[in-house]
């Protein structure tokens, strides 16, 4: 190695060739703040314009000819950053936990593995080959996301489920509830002492 990594294209803290590790125009993996002039200024003017060793050119010139005409417009497709794929087993609240979020499908679908797509402020669920929900992506952390439509069929999705004769009792100038069916005595008889 040259005694002036400025000539020889590597910075001697990491020891990488630049152009191997990014494409040219992404920022270097070590950069933070949005501006670092003196590692752009050597980008541009010492490992871009330099002769590789293996190719013989500079990757600038490398690029121009051979990498720019390939690049293709996103044409809306969500960047790469912006998009997931997550697989999540429904659970028994109807429901999908995805960021400490939980999301309702149709209950039919408990006990299933459905897939979900995160993109561009929205929360898609599928199930084989078929959407069976869609939720705006929710910034709040431990939130419950419900479409209440995914519910229908569901006992209880109403109210608290009761027996038709508690129900009744609970209604006023009905009849009281049934008597037990046995005396606290026997049952204290049994443990050896009173309630």
């Amino acid at each position: 190695m040259p005694q002036n990594w400025a000539q020889s294209g590597r910075h001697p803290a990491f020891m990488l060739d630049l152009p191997q590790l990014f494409t040219l125009g992404c920022r270097a993996p070590w950069k933070t703040a949005p501006s670092e002039p003196h590692l752009d200024r050597w980008e541009r003017e010492v490992t871009n314009v330099r002769i590789h060793g293996t190719t013989g050119e500079a990757p600038i010139i490398r690029f121009a000819r051979n990498e720019i005409h390939r690049l293709k417009p996103l044409g809306g497709q969500p960047s790469f950053g912006s998009l997931r794929e997550l697989t999540r087993v429904v659970g028994n609240d109807c429901a999908v936990e995805i960021d400490t979020n939980s999301y309702s499908v149709p209950w039919r679908l408990i006990g299933e593995r459905v897939a979900v797509t995160i993109a561009a402020g929205e929360v898609r669920i599928r199930h084989r080959l078929h959407q069976v929900a869609v939720h705006e992506q929710s910034e709040g952390r431990r939130l419950r996301i419900i479409d209440f439509a995914h519910l229908d069929g569901v006992a209880g999705r109403n109210g608290a489920v009761r027996r038709p004769e508690i129900a009744a009792a609970t209604v006023p100038g009905s009849s009281p509830p049934p008597s037990l069916l046995r005396p606290l005595a026997e049952y204290e008889a049994v443990i050896g002492e009173r309630f």
